[in-house]
Order: C-alpha cells, then structure tokens, then sequence
C-alpha cells in the first residue's frame, strides 16, 4: 500500500504537476469532456430516443465511459516510462498499473459525483432512485476498467500495436458501450448480441438505479462478475508474465 501511494503521488506531480489547479484535473479532466459533450447535446437540441432528461442521460452514460476506457488508455505503454523505478526492490510492475487505475477511478469518481450533485442541486437533474443499483454499476465498470487495463498495459510491453489496436478497439466500443442509447429500445434480436459486451451491463445498471422506474434496464449480475473474475485472471496473469521479463533479477 505504502508503495502504490508513494507512486500514485508520483504520478499526480509528473502529470498534474504543481501549478494552477495542480491536483484537481484529476476530476476536471473527466468532468469538462462530459460537460462538453452536455452542451454540445444542448446546443443542437439533440434527442436520444426517448423523454428522458438529457443532463441526467449524458452524465449517467459519459461519466461510464471515461471510467473504463481511461483505465485501459493509462495502463497502456506504461512499463516503458518508469523501467527505471523497477529497480528499487519493492516496486513491481503490477504497482506501476495499481497507481494509474487507481488515479483513473479517483478522478471518474469524483467528476461523476460532483456533476451530479451541483446538477441536482440547480434542478437539472434528479437524486437517484436506488443508490445500491449506482454503486454496484460503478464498482462492475471499475474493476472491469481495471482488468482491461491490466491486459492492455501487459501487452503493450511485448509490442506497441497492442496499444494501437485498443485505441482502435476504444473508438469502435463508445457507440456500443450503452452511453448512447438503453438496451430496451434496440430491435430484441440485438439485444442479446449487445448485452455480450461487460460494460453494457455496467451502463444499464447504473441507470436502472438513477431512473428508477422510468427505464427497464437489462442487466446480469452473474455475467458481469463472471466477466470480471475472468478479465482480471487474464490481466494478473499477463501482467505477471510482463514482470518475468522487465523486473531486475
């Protein structure tokens, strides 16, 4: 613990550094792309396929996301950069991830509840129905952000197109990911094939516990922990491999 805190203020200082708002980009990283995409929805009177609030159906749909997919951008070439730190005795590779993802939560987290309480306090959105369903969603799209990153960030160290592809793969998964739309309202043979994708249930989830009654979500509670137990077996045993090959002897 000791060692991933020490890396992880490491890695606040490198990349946030210690002028202007230093430390709180953490949170305005993630909270001005989703404003962004707010306003953008605003301005054009864009419609999403049904009378659901806008504010509250981008902040629930973007804020998941920046979760997962910041996770795995991080993780991603991140040995390369600090190979030097791996020959202090206690730091491992697996810590180099731990600190990113942990950063990458953090800031999602942050952006997420801020955004919705100042929404909700100024009357844009509402308090969500049924916490529980939120933090489950949240946690689901955490560890699975976790796991992926883990993947990728282990397969980047053996060549740099791994990096490439999951930035590819990262584009083609957005409009897949459910921020765009509710399972419910797609074509029911559709549903099925969409519902394979982990962080679909994730998305669904959430919103099933903001809206409420207002949506029927579809999600598995037993799929998305499968899913997760089997991504993040995939991800320590790649990392774990990474380490054989990088770490001093």
């Amino acid at each position: 613990m000791r060692v991933v805190g020490a890396l992880l203020m490491r890695e606040i200082l490198t990349r946030y550094g210690r002028h202007n708002v230093g430390f709180l980009w953490i949170f305005f990283e993630p909270m001005m792309f989703t404003l962004g995409v707010l306003a953008l929805w605003t301005a054009t009177k864009a419609t999403h396929g049904s009378a659901l609030p806008v504010t509250s159906f981008a902040v629930t749909g973007y804020s998941s996301v920046l979760m997962w997919r910041n996770c795995a951008n991080r993780c991603a070439l991140a040995i390369l950069p600090n190979q030097s730190l791996l020959y202090h005795r206690n730091v491992r590779v697996i810590d180099l991830f731990m600190a990113r993802v942990l950063l990458e939560i953090a800031g999602a987290t942050m952006s997420f509840v801020f955004l919705t309480a100042f929404f909700v306090t100024v009357g844009l959105m509402q308090p969500p129905q049924d916490i529980t369903l939120v933090l489950g969603g949240w946690i689901h799209l955490a560890v699975f952000g976790s796991s992926v990153g883990f993947i990728v960030g282990a397969l980047s160290e053996r060549t740099e197109t791994a990096e490439r592809i999951w930035h590819t793969m990262a584009y083609l998964l957005f409009p897949l990911s459910g921020a765009l739309f509710m399972v419910e309202w797609m074509p029911a043979k559709f549903q099925k094939i969409i519902l394979l994708l982990p962080m679909v249930h994730g998305t669904e989830m959430l919103r099933g516990g903001y809206f409420g009654t207002l949506v029927k979500a579809h999600y598995d509670v037993g799929y998305m922990i499968t899913c997760d137990l089997i991504l993040m077996f995939i991800g320590l045993f790649l990392v774990n491999d990474a380490s054989k090959r990088v770490e001093p002897e």
